[in-house]
């Protein structure tokens, strides 16, 4: 993953990945602990396996030296009977024990992986959005996929492959000796002079296989963003320009890819030939020992099927390592994912907050300043102090960039403030646990989010175990029960991702039936009917008003319409309140807001008119 998505990290961790070609697969480490009991099976799987494959050269020599000689006569008969029945016995373990490996490892790989990729979405779901201001949701997408793939590909298959080569590698190896320890000793010491190369070229796999996942996660953002967005792309006539634009990016992904599998290709052809060309070697050494009567003809039979094992392991070894180096660079990302830290964090001893009152929450903000992390240099809120009563409905209002939308994430601690603190019925919100905090405020957001489920789950979101009647009691004050029922199956009608198949005003009143089922002390409404139209907007008013009987009420609003009627309106200008009182007295002021009122209301008419 690329710098610009690591928020905060465990800097320790990623050095640590650094070190070494597969040292991030150490990473894996705490996935695989739970799972001892199937290593262990799949190990002794993996040994029987590795025990019979060995057991087949000296079955061979045993056949060569008593079965074809001269001298053996009737004997030589039975002795390749025999060696044959042998053969087949080890067949038949070398069947059971491989097939006992593949379902253990196979299981292991899907298992691991469905842990990682419940882990990773687990951990970047708590993420503040700090974390999503420089993340795009595209790479994490291609983290879960892509990467876990890669990844799944190494526990289920690759490990064992390692495991397994590994075995047939060192047990080969002793066989030689035991066979020849002159030929053993030659070829050992050719195997030591052509493994370094290959290791070398190695690093450059991983290196490219890392740049290529990169590459994959950037096209899958680009698509992303943009099939999120496909209304406005084919408003603008910019399908176009989009597909040329993803086009660039999933062919830089291929030449990425070429180069990554043009070295994977070059490693494995230095692997055969040079690890081949020392093997022939040294059997050319042979032959001539068994022309000169220093070795016999099982012995020669022996070495060059043990020579074989070892060869083709080494061959396998080579080429697991290029996808172990594949995985290393996703396990890399996905380290630095899970490495990610939110600086929103629960206390290490929450508070509770005071017992539930019938006339809602006390908000008081305390000298309150903050910058957004991508903008440190300019202030949201400056100095910010503001007292709201329990029960109290007040209206913030101001030009765009005022701080109103910045107070609503500073109250559900999606951010802290640099200075100053915020208070609900007098304990600072930093000393709550987030869960208690967030419980304890319902929201209507500007931009309203409609999940791919039915009308009555979308509402159900508030509270999850409310019950049905609840929910349509919520609808119904919401003013959207009417439009529900007329739905093909009515609330259990599917609305489409990102609910398309509703109006903008449709998707308000979901919204605020999913906030009035929660019947949060605290209710922000964001814009809450800025999309509705006259007679939905009256309806939903009459709702609202309702509803914010008995808790405490914060509205941020352009229309000023729809905050006439609110105890107080805030009027904020580049982070700081510049004016408070009632409409009224706010117009009768003449000042910031009184403007804000004549360009929305009948600007011909005196202010004292418009009060």
């Amino acid at each position: 993953m690329t710098s610009r998505s690591t928020g905060n990290t465990d800097t320790a961790d990623l050095d640590s990945s650094r070190k070494g070609p597969l040292a991030a697969l150490k990473g894996l480490l705490p996935f695989l602990a739970p799972y001892r009991r199937q290593f262990v099976l799949a190990g002794i799987a993996l040994l029987f396996a590795a025990g019979a494959t060995l057991a087949i050269p000296a079955a061979f020599k045993q056949m060569i030296d008593h079965g074809f000689g001269a001298s053996v006569g009737h004997q030589g008969i039975q002795n390749v009977n025999a060696t044959f029945l042998a053969l087949f016995g080890v067949a038949a373990v070398l069947a059971v024990a491989t097939a006992a490996r593949f379902f253990m490892v196979s299981w292991l790989g899907e298992r691991v992986t469905a842990d990682i990729r419940a882990a990773v979405y687990r951990h970047v779901v708590h993420q503040s959005p700090e974390f999503f201001e420089t993340t795009r949701t595209g790479e994490v997408l291609s983290r879960l996929t892509t990467d876990t793939t890669l990844i799944q590909s190494v526990v289920g298959t690759s490990i064992s492959l390692a495991l397994r080569n590994t075995l047939l590698f060192v047990g080969g190896l002793v066989m030689l000796f035991v066979t020849s320890p002159k030929l053993s000793a030659i070829i050992l010491g050719l195997l030591v002079l052509v493994v370094l190369p290959i290791v070398l070229f190695g690093r450059r796999v991983r290196k490219l296989s890392r740049d290529s996942q990169d590459r994959i996660a950037d096209a899958s953002a680009m698509a992303g963003e943009i099939l999120n967005a496909m209304p406005t792309v084919q408003a603008f006539t910019h399908e176009g320009i989009e597909a040329g634009r993803f086009q660039q990016s999933v062919d830089s992904a291929f030449a990425t890819a070429i180069r990554r599998i043009r070295a994977r290709a070059t490693l494995t052809l230095l692997a055969i030939v040079l690890v081949f060309g020392a093997i022939v070697f040294v059997l050319w050494l042979g032959a001539h020992a068994v022309l000169e009567g220093t070795m016999t003809g099982g012995d020669l039979g022996q070495f060059i099927l043990y020579a074989s094992i070892v060869a083709g392991s080494i061959g396998a070894l080579s080429e697991v390592m290029g996808e172990a180096q594949r995985a290393a660079g996703a396990t890399e990302r996905l380290l630095e994912l899970l490495a990610a830290r939110s600086d929103i964090q629960d206390p290490l001893h929450p508070q509770p907050l005071p017992p539930r009152t019938a006339n809602g929450a006390r908000v008081s903000l305390e000298d309150v300043s903050f910058n957004y992390p991508s903008r440190p240099e300019t202030a949201a809120l400056a100095h910010l102090k503001l007292d709201i009563a329990a029960g109290e409905t007040v209206a913030l209002v101001g030009p765009s960039g005022a701080g109103k939308t910045t107070l609503f994430q500073l109250l559900l601690r999606f951010y802290d403030p640099q200075a100053g603190s915020i208070r609900l019925d007098g304990v600072d919100i930093r000393d709550l646990a987030l869960h208690t905090l967030r419980g304890a405020i319902g929201i209507v957001p500007q931009d309203t989010i409609i999940f791919s489920a039915n009308a009555m789950e979308n509402i159900r979101y508030g509270r999850p175990h409310a019950s049905d009647e609840e929910v349509i009691q919520a609808a119904k004050m919401a003013a959207a029960h009417e439009f529900i029922e007329r739905l093909p199956q009515g609330y259990g009608s599917f609305l489409g991702e990102r609910g398309v198949r509703l109006s903008g005003g449709q998707r308000q009143r979901i919204a605020i039936a999913r906030a009035l089922l929660k019947n949060p002390p605290l209710l922000l409404l964001d814009e809450a009917t800025s999309a509705l139209d006259a007679e939905s907007e009256r309806l939903v008013q009459r709702a609202l008003e309702a509803a914010m009987v008995g808790r405490t009420t914060i509205i941020i609003a352009h229309r000023l319409a729809t905050v006439q009627q609110a105890d107080r309106i805030i009027v904020l200008d580049e982070g700081r309140v510049v004016e408070s009182g009632t409409h009224a007295s706010l117009v009768a002021q003449g000042g910031v807001y009184a403007n804000l009122a004549a360009l929305q209301f009948q600007a011909h008419l005196p202010l004292e008119q418009l009060s």
